[in-house]
């Protein structure tokens, strides 16, 4: 039986009412989302910042002789706090809530706990670090404030193996005596590092750089528990780009410092599941354009793969992540001299671009983070703008593997009534039954089996034929909806003479072989096109008579011989 024209023509009204999984939430002021992760629920949590009014104001009545002083009283009422959201698979919010903070204050990261909650990492805007962990409910467990004495800003959170994280980011110069920490500074800004530990106990702090301009971009633990630092040097027009190993205590191993004359500059290091690393950059080319960068090295700083992926505007990935088939997925931006769009690309092994796509309308719109979730789905995050706004908003996009934008996933009672649709002749006939769990039993007295038996009849294959033709199309038509397809046998508690585990387990391989022989057929029927589609979602058990069909309290021993169907969504 060949369905696949069928299934490409066929669009149920699920699918045509399905809307695109793309949130924008629109706050007074420009607010962003920085980073995203996927919660134990398959819930995704995002964290970014909105503007609020500082509680703290000037006494009233309060007279002012000059300009400058009122000016300086009013100056820190408005800013920024910490702002998490989280989101369910229908696209609803389903929280939101601010971290009240008494200084205003920034987020750079979101990291999962155990427990389901978060660490959010983070800096004031007066220049000290942050280190929030909150329950699943966004309430905060505790609250570390920590870095030098002088500006400090935070660039990336990163968790451990030993549930511990680390914070990395940049730190003025010190020349202060009274420093415990450091006796001079390094340079103008410095590299800055802190280890915690998982009860939230400081570790260690360590400061890195040159005589030039230094900042701390990302870090990443290696199989071994050292850690391997990507930086950032700036000195005169250049921004020339760092790798740093360190032991698990802070030691430094080695570094590496490349220096060219185009202006590069780094976002993102990642550890592959073959135990190399990825850095991602942006680096200008002859025409002042940024294109993307990628190079692959090994923990002893061998440069494996250097790749520049040349796009026709200019260009950033100031993320990437790594599927199990070794796939990289990267967000950012491309623009050109009047907009701005998000930008999420998907490269192979060897840094070839397979796709990419563009997102956003004719303003500004960018890409900060992105997170590959449980089902091969990826959640994008950043900023959007209105076409005809001059305000950015937080921007929370699905992307399926292919990186095209996810549909919003049905709710299980639309896709209950569109099934019923599907099958309402069969339904009417007393053929089979459906429920909302979307379970399909089939009543028809025909269609049962007889004891002991598990070769299909005339009547069941007839009917399966039918049956299959109209759910391969629909299932296909909203595969991206779709996790499993359950085929289950079952039987009836009788076996002549045998004792209660001879009993159980005939009956278990009885159900498996209704299982096995219903699939068979349907599978085998089907061209190859459609057998690989359903491979991926089929799923064939036998359930001996721990599902019994009961009347009365009483077992209906025909009624319980049958196979019957689940279909589970992602």
């Amino acid at each position: 039986m060949h369905y696949i024209l069928t299934i490409i023509l066929l669009v149920t009204s699920i699918y045509a009412k399905a809307k695109e999984f793309s949130v924008v939430i629109d706050e007074p002021f420009n607010n962003s989302l920085l980073d995203v992760t996927e919660n134990h629920d398959r819930t995704v949590s995002a964290v970014g910042f909105v503007k609020t009014q500082n509680n703290i104001t000037s006494k009233k009545g309060t007279t002012y002789t000059n300009a400058f002083d009122y000016l300086s009283s009013i100056s820190n009422t408005h800013g920024s706090q910490i702002h998490l959201v989280k989101v369910d698979n229908q696209a609803n919010i389903t929280l939101r809530k601010s971290v009240k903070l008494q200084n205003f204050n920034e987020p750079v990261s979101i990291l999962k706990t155990p427990e389901d909650g978060h660490y959010i990492g983070g800096y004031t805007l007066d220049g000290s670090l942050l280190i929030l962990k909150l329950d699943q409910n966004g309430n905060t467990i505790f609250t570390k404030v920590f870095g030098t004495s002088n500006y400090d800003k935070m660039s990336n959170l990163v968790l451990l193996k030993d549930g511990g994280v680390l914070a990395i980011g940049s730190s003025a110069t010190t020349r202060s005596q009274n420093d415990k920490l450091f006796e001079s500074g390094l340079g103008l800004n410095d590299i800055f590092i802190s280890r915690f530990s998982k009860d939230g106990a400081k570790l260690w702090s360590k400061k890195f750089g040159t005589e030039h301009d230094d900042k701390g971009v990302d870090a990443v633990e290696a199989n071994d528990g050292s850690i391997v630092v990507l930086s950032q040097t700036n000195y005169d027009r250049f921004k020339n780009i760092s790798i740093m190993r360190l032991t698990e205590n802070g030691d430094k191993t080695w570094l590496h410092h490349y220096k060219n004359e185009k202006l590069t500059t780094p976002y993102k290091i990642i550890k592959l599941k073959n135990n190399n690393f990825v850095v991602s950059l942006s680096q200008e080319d002859e025409m002042h354009k940024q294109q993307i960068r990628l190079i692959k090295f090994d923990i002893q700083k061998n440069i494996l793969l250097d790749k520049t992926i040349h796009t026709t505007y200019a260009s950033a990935l100031r993320d990437i992540k790594e599927y199990s088939d070794s796939k990289l997925i990267g967000v950012g931006y491309v623009s050109d001299t009047y907009n701005r769009d998000g930008l999420a690309m998907l490269l192979d092994s060897e840094f070839n671009m397979l796709q990419q796509e563009h997102f956003g309308e004719e303003n500004y719109d960018e890409f900060s983070a992105v997170k590959i979730l449980h089902n091969s789905q990826a959640v994008a995050v950043g900023v959007h703008t209105d076409k005809e706004s001059q305000e950015s908003n937080m921007w929370l996009v699905k992307l399926n593997k292919d990186i095209s934008i996810a549909q919003i996933a049905p709710k299980v009672t639309d896709f209950y009534k569109e099934l019923c649709r599907v099958f309402k002749d069969e339904i009417k006939s007393h053929k089979l039954t459906i429920k909302e769990d979307l379970s399909i039993r089939f009543i028809d007295k025909n269609l049962y089996f007889k004891t002991a038996q598990y070769i299909l009849t005339e009547d069941q294959e007839k009917f399966l034929n039918i049956f299959a033709k109209k759910l391969f199309p629909f299932l296909y038509a909203h595969k991206v909806f779709i996790n499993t397809l359950e085929i289950n046998g079952h039987t009836s508690s009788e076996w002549a003479e045998t004792n209660f585990t001879s009993n159980y387990l005939l009956n278990e391989k009885l159900s498996m072989n209704r299982s096995y022989h219903t699939l068979a057929y349907m599978f085998k029927n089907q061209d190859i096109e459609t057998q690989n589609w359903l491979s991926s979602i089929i799923k064939g058990s036998g359930l001996s008579y721990s599902k019994r069909v009961m009347f009365d309290e009483k077992e209906d021993k025909e009624k319980s011989r049958r196979v019957s169907f689940k279909i589970i969504l992602k």
